[in-house]
């Protein structure tokens, strides 16, 4: 195990299921899906036409009229999960603002306010310009600098799906490095037109509530949200006082170089990533009581990550369940990664393995324990977060809870 040790201080959430940690601790461990009607924009010629959408928002119950008319939906997402993550850190005042990061990965960015600028500017009608700045993806991790005073390396990484979870990564190499003392790290992503009509002419979106590791499976249910944690070295973090809520012990990426959108099909690439993940947190198999899976609920992703966990955990492997929390709260894409490792840090601190909802048959290619039945107690303090991207962009967290001081296995 590495020297430094990185704990997380503070996490934060605004997305479909939930929009603060309390309310999305309480989704996770019950088991409250958040699927519904898509309202945003116009669905009625789609196949699939349910998404976890964040509903009745109102920029304006969070936002100035001028900041609503310069941020997009994605960077009003992310300044409001960060800014609960910031609050519970506690980190004001603790560091020199150039000695705090933000790392932000993203996906659709601000698609949905280009989609806005581009049917008013086809109709006639004035738009504004400053609603295309958010396309690129970058602007979101300015917007939180600027908001917060954070004057540290500022960086995004749009590596799709998996894009939240490397920022969390790189963040807290970020740190192992001495070059940041704390980070800000995650991901924000919004639903739009674009992205929604893509994924459908994909074929890969289930139009009833997407249904990981079941029979009949037949594709993703779309989300969106933030979610952010902060990063510290844990010496300095006790130094200040501050709360323990949960570590990253460790990370790895892998490129699979096989598909743009296909996983490579043995799940050698898929095993490869966890274990790669274990040996840089310095644990061996036996240390993991479970595994949030990328489990997107299509009939590809499914069979390919549960022959990975064949790999990894070989005779043990029907004792490391294998769940997924996307029934709760979409694929939110570029904010996945983080929006899974908060929940999965919320269930490690509950001392509770997740159920994966919308179970409708056992799929005889899915033959491990997927908790689809209830959610499960587990003394384990230690569990793997997958995401799984196109193009092969993988990544794995190695997180622990926060008794993991305690002795929690």
């Amino acid at each position: 195990m590495t020297a430094t040790r990185i704990v997380i201080t503070g996490m934060g959430v605004f997305c479909g299921a939930a929009q603060s940690i309390p309310d999305f601790r309480t989704a996770v461990l019950q088991g409250k899906s958040g699927v519904g009607p898509v309202d945003l924009f116009d669905v009625a010629d789609f196949p699939s036409k349910i998404a976890v959408q964040v509903k009745g928002y109102d920029p304006a119950a969070h936002f100035t009229r001028r900041q609503v008319t310069r941020l997009s939906r994605t960077d009003q997402f992310a300044l409001l999960a960060a800014q609960e993550a910031l609050t519970m850190s506690g980190l004001a005042g603790c560091y020199d603002p150039y000695d705090i990061g933000v790392c932000v990965g993203g996906g659709a960015a601000g698609m949905f306010q280009a989609e806005q600028w581009l049917a008013a500017d086809l109709r006639g009608e004035r738009s504004r310009p400053a609603q295309l700045r958010g396309v690129l993806p970058d602007k979101t991790c300015t917007e939180l600098a600027l908001a917060y005073r954070l004057a540290g390396y500022q960086g995004s990484i749009t590596t799709a799906c998996s894009s939240s979870a490397s920022a969390i990564g790189w963040g807290a190499d970020l740190i192992r490095s001495g070059r940041q003392k704390a980070m800000l790290c995650g991901g924000a992503d919004s639903l739009a037109l674009l992205t929604f009509a893509g994924f459908n002419s994909l074929k890969v979106m289930d139009p009833e509530p997407c249904a990981p590791f079941s029979l009949g499976r037949q594709g993703i249910t779309l989300g969106e949200g933030a979610a952010f944690v902060v990063l510290e070295e844990e010496q300095a973090a006790r130094a200040r006082g501050a709360d323990i809520i949960g570590y990253l012990l460790g990370y790895a990426l892998v490129g699979e170089a096989h598909h743009m959108t296909a996983p490579e099909p043995s799940g050698e690439s898929a095993a490869r990533v966890m274990t790669a993940a274990l040996a840089a947190a310095g644990l061996d198999t036996g240390r993991v009581g479970w595994v949030n899976a990328h489990g997107t609920g299509t009939p590809a992703n499914d069979v390919v990550e549960s022959n990975a966990m064949k790999q990894v955990f070989g005779e043990r492997v029907q004792q490391v369940p294998l769940v997924s929390t996307k029934p709760i709260t979409g694929h939110c894409l570029g904010a996945a990664g983080s929006v899974e490792a908060v929940a999965t840090l919320l269930a490690l601190n509950a001392k509770t393995i997740p159920r994966t909802l919308h179970f409708r048959g056992r799929d005889p290619e899915c033959d491990l324990d997927y908790c689809h039945d209830a959610s499960k107690p587990s003394d384990c303090s230690i569990a793997l977060s997958n995401s799984f991207a196109f193009g092969g962009n993988i990544t794995s967290l190695a997180l622990a809870a926060a008794d993991l001081q305690q002795g929690g296995a």
